[in-house]
């Protein structure tokens, strides 16, 4: 097929690479403009598009599509089907209608649940015991067209929001590839009304701990965060992120360590921290944390 392929960050670049290697013909990619980023705040292109130029493949990154002459342009490509995953701009009707199979989403969760910015983050902080990839056709509300083809797959006990986006991320590759392949045998299937829930963007807000919380909801937070925003402690005055995490045993103050090894007391229960890092410092296991930075029984968290 033609292909008009629309996405910027990290997730929808395993998209594009299966798209290339299952022999379709990707007329241009859509992404969003390059931005300044880094200590020197230069402007900076998104994956996708540093990943496309690698491919050969022609790249645009217009601000806007709602005006006529962004519109032409992309009707001009004469595609088949567009396939947009995490791009990052509404898609006016004309856009929607130009190819000749309309526009396809890649969507990080099994609708109706979790429409909306961050499906993958919220699936993980409610404590769903699965989430999935859905590929819908695109209309103009809100993550609200009929799906054509979806996967659950379980959350695991520990998985973090890191993990898990680069699960989905491969799944959506394989199934908007099959999805393509089955084009246009396959049903679409209309969503049911019951069961809408909307992912809220995160918000930095959400990441301070407070130890007086039950361990069950803490490990959410903690993994949900992981690795952005990251949820935070403090410890002698010094911001903590805490990365990973697994519920234990134990019960004490809330904010107590129970041990040398990184068990933290909550309001109920206890929850074991596996991944930390401290400001300025990468990421590293509680084991290795420790050795630098440690935290001995009946240290307190969060003062």
């Amino acid at each position: 097929m033609r292909v008009v392929f629309m996405g910027s960050p990290d997730f929808s670049v395993p998209v594009l690479e299966a798209l290339v290697a299952a022999g379709h013909e990707v007329a241009c990619v859509y992404c969003q403009p390059p931005r300044p980023a880094g200590r020197g705040k230069q402007d900076r292109p998104t994956p996708v598009h540093t990943r496309a130029e690698a491919l050969g493949l022609p790249v645009r990154h217009p601000a806007s599509l709602k005006g006529p002459e962004a519109q032409a342009d992309f009707a001009a490509l004469g595609a088949d089907v567009a396939v947009v995953v995490a791009y990052g701009l509404i898609l006016p009707q004309a856009v929607l209608d130009a190819p000749r199979f309309g526009c396809l989403n890649i969507h990080a969760s099994l609708l109706p649940r979790w429409r909306g910015a961050a499906p993958i983050h919220r699936a993980i902080l409610a404590g769903d015991a699965e989430t999935g990839i859905c590929i819908m056709q695109m209309e103009a509300g809100l993550d609200t067209g009929p799906v054509l083809l979806s996967e659950a797959t379980p959350i695991g006990a520990e998985e973090t929001t890191g993990a898990l986006h680069d699960r989905l991320s491969a799944m959506g590759a394989r199934l908007i590839v099959e999805a393509l392949a089955r084009l246009p045998d396959l049903a679409p299937q209309v969503q049911p009304e019951h069961g809408v829930t909307y992912a809220a963007k995160i918000d930095k807000a959400e990441a301070a701990v407070d130890w007086t919380r039950p361990a069950v909801e803490l490990d959410r937070q903690i993994r949900g965060l992981s690795p952005f925003p990251g949820a935070w402690t403090l410890h002698e005055g010094e911001r903590i992120k805490l990365l990973g995490s697994r519920l234990t045993d134990g019960q004490g103050g809330p904010g107590t360590a129970l041990d040398d090894a990184f068990a933290i007391a909550c309001g109920v229960g206890a929850v074991q921290v596996t991944k930390a890092q401290r400001a300025g410092k990468g990421a590293q296991e509680a084991e290795v944390f420790l050795r630098g930075h440690p935290i001995l029984k009946g240290a307190r968290l969060g003062e």
